[in-house]
């Protein structure tokens, strides 16, 4: 979309309009609020436009907003009629690509406020997701990689002679942990390389490991600490265990739709996918509104 268009399209919520709203007793969605030549503008109008706007638009103040969105609607039915009734296709797409999207998102938001996620889903996704936690364990350690085993033979040497692991991994570590004294963080089982995660999975905290190759070179293994995995518990992640639960009813819900239907794509086999490039198709003609 144009800087031009879309400053009408949003950026019109901005400006005031000194035109006073028209006064009714009952308002309704048809309520006609200006008219532009022949053309009527409408409350339902404008509050679609409302509707439509990020949440910080919203937040303006409604006499401002009101004014706003009908300088707004004002301004693009000028400028539409200046096309004399004659229809682009590339709009004539777009408003039946826009069409059909919006009446799929008011189909499955029905869907989802119809639906019901029960607790018995929830807790078979909870137990499905998070039950095995507590049987692992997590490692925090820190290494000194280097490019031989006498080197790393030399470095076991020099720690236990007293020096700092963490200043040692600084000045001879050859990996990207180096420059933080080589510390690793915490991690799981399937989350290093072997024979990496096998040594630190035999070493209590505190320990420092012989020398450990690996296709990245050799390791001197600090284990600063290690500790179960504790599941979150059942209330921690309701709320994503609920959202879960809904992508699963939606997929479900398309694919039950998708079955159900006739569909038949023959139409696309034998196009090149190229042929989405051809925005020259779209040039050719218009239609009558």
């Amino acid at each position: 979309m144009s800087k031009t268009l879309n400053f009408l399209r949003v950026g019109a919520v901005a400006l005031i309009c000194a035109s006073p709203a028209l006064a009714q007793d009952t308002p309704t969605a048809d309520t006609i609020v200006a008219t532009v030549n022949d053309t009527k503008i409408t409350l339902g109008e404008m509050i679609a436009v409302r509707e439509a706007l990020p949440d910080q638009y919203k937040d303006i103040p409604s006499k401002v907003l009101f004014e706003s969105i009908l300088e707004q609607l004002v301004q693009q039915t000028t400028l539409a009629q200046t096309l004399g009734g004659d229809l682009p296709r590339i709009v004539q797409f777009t408003l039946e690509n826009e069409k059909r999207a919006l009446l799929a998102t008011k189909a499955l938001e029905d869907f989802v406020a119809d639906r019901e996620i029960t607790d018995e889903e929830l807790q078979a996704l909870y137990e499905s997701q998070f039950a095995q936690q507590n049987n692992g364990m997590e490692f925090n350690a820190s290494h000194i990689l280097v490019a031989s085993e006498q080197e790393a033979i030399d470095l076991i040497a020099t720690l236990e002679g007293g020096a700092d692991f963490a200043e040692l991994a600084k000045e001879k570590s050859t990996g990207p942990s180096g420059p933080s004294g080589g510390e690793l963080g915490w991690f799981g089982m399937g989350q290093m390389v072997q024979p990496f995660e096998a040594a630190v999975a035999e070493m209590a905290a505190g320990d420092v490991s012989a020398p450990v190759k690996t296709q990245f070179g050799w390791h001197v293994i600090k284990l600063n600490d290690s500790r179960e995995i504790e599941a979150p518990s059942f209330e921690e992640t309701r709320e994503q265990l609920v959202g879960e639960a809904q992508e699963k009813a939606v997929r479900d819900y398309i694919a039950e739709l998708s079955a159900e239907a006739a569909i038949d794509q023959s139409g696309a086999v034998d196009l090149d996918p190229e042929i989405l490039k051809r925005s020259d198709l779209l040039d050719d003609a218009t239609v009558q509104d």
